[in-house]
């Protein structure tokens, strides 16, 4: 059976970012590493895969040659304000940038999206204006705040 898995291109760092990222979640694990073959990188983790909710991760220390960009992302949806805070928060700490509406680059350079379930509920409404206000909002926003998301739904 064909089976697809996302492979995340790390500058270096793939070991200890898949560490951390399973530190954030329940379910999570690193499923194994890999090290370089003996050389001047030998002992250093070359691939390595790790797991989140269920999701499989193969990643690749593999240098400068290319760079992670927001093409590709993370993303989480979540029910709670605190589980936004908890997560924008733990991903930006030590060097992430934060961008616009949920983005957020962390300090390995990989895209996250946090983002709240409800904001489908609100996409999906017929109501048009509710629609527009809740977009106009959360383009006004870095992290997302969900009272706000539902005040500008609700009008």
């Amino acid at each position: 059976m064909t089976k697809v898995t996302p492979f995340v291109w790390f500058v270096d760092g793939a070991q200890e970012a898949a560490e951390r990222y399973v530190s954030l979640f329940d379910d999570a694990r690193v499923l194994w590493t890999q090290q370089f073959p003996p050389g001047p990188m030998a002992q250093q983790v070359y691939t390595l895969a790790f797991e989140l909710q269920g999701t499989t991760y193969y990643a690749i220390n593999g240098g400068p040659d290319i760079r992670p960009s927001m093409a590709f992302s993370f993303f989480i949806e979540v029910e709670t304000q605190a589980e936004i805070d908890r997560l924008w928060d733990a991903l930006l700490e030590g060097g992430g940038e934060p961008s616009q509406c949920g983005w957020l680059t962390d300090r390995w350079g990989q895209a996250w999206q946090v983002v709240p379930k409800q904001l489908w509920d609100f996409y999906a409404s017929s109501d048009v204006e509710a629609v527009n206000r809740t977009v106009q909002a959360m383009f006004t926003m870095q992290k997302l705040d969900l009272a706000a998301l539902q005040a500008a739904y609700d009008g």
